[in-house]
């Protein structure tokens, strides 16, 4: 029997609300989106708080009229904005004969453990997640259930909501008309989906460039161990293209901004901008252009340096950093030059579905993917010890 899903996720310059099936052939089948722009926000609130509900509405509307579908309750997505991630370690003794083995009892034991760290903590937990476990101080694993020893340890991270966001979008949804799942942390599902397993393995980075704001977050295992945001964006960029060109905002946006061509390939170019309304038409050298957006990216690039040095969080070699967000991904050699400017190579996130592409939807995307994984889990039968103790560490707590 096929369910039917709706996820509400809250993006920098739009908003995005997502219509998908689960069940019968497909894990996720997307039928419908609906995406309304609008004005933002900031860590510190919305930039413009009397257009929400507005807002809101027009693309739940549009997200019914395409996938043909009422939507009567939504799952809210906890921009990375208003969150934030607490990783923390604990310790229980294993409980048993001369020779205990780790058992599911205990990874909830650890779970609850680790939770006791948060007593202090301001806001709401929404997830929480292993980046490992380990057995006497011996290898890091994620799979623990039936290791042999005396003392299990964990890395936990929690996703903690600030509680403004979670009172004031209840309040404005339920007074639609409609429900609320739940609350869900879109930089976990983000994270989780967009970075290979393998990668987060070796602890991974990824930086999602949005219009105001740019995310980074570092995964190990399953877990958000580091998260921050900083306020610069692919906005700032246009806006600074649209006072040093003495333009308007939306011709540096759409006409300069989104077919920029970093390093050497676009040099010979020029940016036109056609004669509109009585002005005359306008073009500007690549060196011009360069001379305004270069210095933006770098200062973004030195602030990404600055919190990944901050987060104490050794990168490897082996640690790689992934890009998406609509910032510069879709720029050429944009990707290109944030890796020369923070001296790493930087991947472009793979691609998850056709029908979306994974830049601009990357957040909304890993919403979805995070919902579905969690209904899924919280309906399966655990069999098995394992699906016990894969239930547990990925469902998420509170909202």
């Amino acid at each position: 029997m096929k369910t039917t899903i709706a996820a509400l996720d809250f993006g920098t310059s739009k908003i995005v609300t997502l219509v998908a099936e689960n069940g019968g052939n497909a894990r996720c089948d997307i039928v419908g989106a609906g995406v309304a722009e609008y004005d933002g926000f900031l860590p510190d609130g919305w930039n413009n708080p009397g257009e929400l509900d507005e807002k809101i509405k027009a693309c739940i509307k549009d997200a019914e009229e395409q996938s043909h579908r009422k939507i009567h309750s939504l799952n809210i997505g906890v921009p990375a904005a208003f969150t934030k991630v607490y990783p923390t370690q604990a310790r229980i003794a294993l409980k048993g004969d001369t020779n205990p083995r780790v058992t599911p009892g205990d990874i909830k034991a650890i779970f609850k453990a680790a939770e006791k760290n948060l007593d202090n903590m301001m806001g709401i937990v929404i997830h929480s997640s292993p980046a490992w476990f380990s057995v006497d101080n011996g290898k890091q694993t994620i799979e623990p259930v039936d290791l042999k020893g005396r003392e299990l340890s964990a890395l936990i991270s929690f996703v903690v909501a600030d509680r403004f966001f979670i009172d004031e979008v209840n309040r404005r949804i339920t007074s639609m008309g409609y429900t609320v799942d739940g609350f869900y942390s879109t930089a976990a599902g983000e994270s989780i989906l967009f970075l290979p397993e393998e990668e987060r393995d070796k602890t991974s980075v990824l930086i999602d460039i949005g219009y105001l704001n740019t995310d980074i977050m570092i995964v190990q295992g399953d877990a958000l161990i580091y998260m921050d945001t900083i306020e610069i964006g692919g906005g700032d960029i246009s806006a600074d293209l649209a006072t040093g060109l003495n333009i308007s905002l939306a011709d540096a946006e759409e006409k300069i901004k989104r077919v920029f061509t970093f390093g050497s390939d676009g040099k010979n170019r020029s940016y036109d901008l056609p004669g509109a309304d009585g002005k005359k038409p306008q073009s500007f050298d690549h060196e011009t252009v360069a001379s305004i957006v270069l210095p933006r990216v770098d200062e973004l690039a030195a602030n990404i340096q600055e919190k990944l040095d901050e987060s104490g969080i050794r990168l490897g070699k082996w640690s790689n950093i992934y890009l998406t967000g609509g910032g510069i991904s879709f720029n050429r050699g944009g990707r290109e030059y944030l890796g020369k400017c923070l001296g790493r190579t930087i991947r472009d996130v793979p691609m998850r579905t056709a029908n979306f592409n994974s830049f601009s939807f990357s957040s909304t995307l890993g919403l979805m993917d995070l919902i579905i994984d969690t209904i899924e889990q919280n309906h399966q039968q655990a069999n098995t010890k394992g699906g016990i103790v894969a239930d547990f560490f990925r469902r998420l707590f509170g909202g």
